[in-house]
């Protein structure tokens, strides 16, 4: 897969004439990321960042595109060399894409290069979500989790496996729940890192860690959750934004990266970790 000289040219241009707003009024990232953050990112996304060193690490696998139920999926699909391999089809969220996993494509396929034993070995099926990536954004309403985790079971059946583990985060839980929860043909077992997309009852009166952990769920739901709603209930109207601003996709999707994964304390702006 490549991405033409012509697109990369035209966002480094839009880099370079983004219009900031003000700087927030608050010295953390309760409004938001801070500008100082942004424009940092900003000016090293267009100055510093080499889009063809990703490209390289990408086609260093296989990638594939097929059609399932009218739309063309992007997918990699990278078989192990251990012959009692068990394939998996693992399931990235959102702000994400395939790129999320290849750290661990090796490990997977062939552990006894990482310190692991040959049973430790599967055959990796890492498929693009629709609208993500190279496979293609849907013209129609309805590709929603169930949909999804139908297309995946095609997918695995159409490469041949009738025995499978599925592994998803975030939207990629929901896929590979609904995979479950569809019994869907040929999956024995199913791993997910994001299980409260579809939270078991609470029985009776929870415990002091479930009461902590309820807390901050209700936390999330007041202080951040915006960005949710927004894309759940107005997708079109946010998406004009995003569409025309690399600048204003790069601080939507770098405040949840930000807050979401193991960077260095967000103490104030100008901090890229």
């Amino acid at each position: 897969m490549v991405t033409s000289s012509a697109a990369i040219s035209d966002a480094r241009r839009r880099l370079q004439a983004t219009r900031w707003p003000e700087r927030q009024t608050a010295d953390d990232w309760r409004q938001g990321a801070p500008l100082a953050t942004i424009q940092a990112l900003v000016a090293h996304w267009r100055t510093a960042y080499d889009w063809r060193r990703l490209e390289r690490r990408l086609n260093a696998y296989p990638q594939f595109r097929t059609e399932i139920d009218g739309l063309g999926i992007h997918f990699l699909h990278v078989r192990s060399p251990h012959e009692h391999a068990r394939p998996i089809i693992l399931t990235h969220g959102w702000p994400g894409s395939v790129v999320e996993f290849l750290n661990v494509i090796g490990p997977l396929t062939n552990p006894t290069q990482h310190g692991g034993q040959p049973e430790d070995a599967f055959h990796v099926v890492l498929p693009s979500l629709p609208g993500f990536g190279f496979s293609d954004k849907p013209t129609e309403s309805g590709w929603g989790l169930p949909r999804i985790a139908r297309a995946w079971s095609v997918l695995m059946r159409r490469l041949g496996y009738t025995d499978y583990l599925a592994q998803g985060g975030d939207w990629g839980a929901g896929v590979t729940t609904w995979m479950a929860k569809q019994h869907v043909e040929g999956l024995a077992a199913i791993h997910l890192n994001l299980p409260i997309l579809f939270p078991p009852p609470v029985q009776g009166e929870p415990n002091q860690a479930e009461k902590a952990t309820i807390a901050q769920l209700v936390a999330f739901n007041d202080k951040g959750s915006g960005y949710a709603k927004i894309q759940a209930t107005r997708p079109q109207t946010i998406g004009y934004a995003l569409a025309d601003s690399p600048a204003g996709q790069a601080a939507w999707i770098y405040e949840k990266l930000g807050e979401w994964t193991d960077s260095k304390p967000r103490t104030g702006a100008g901090n890229l970790a």
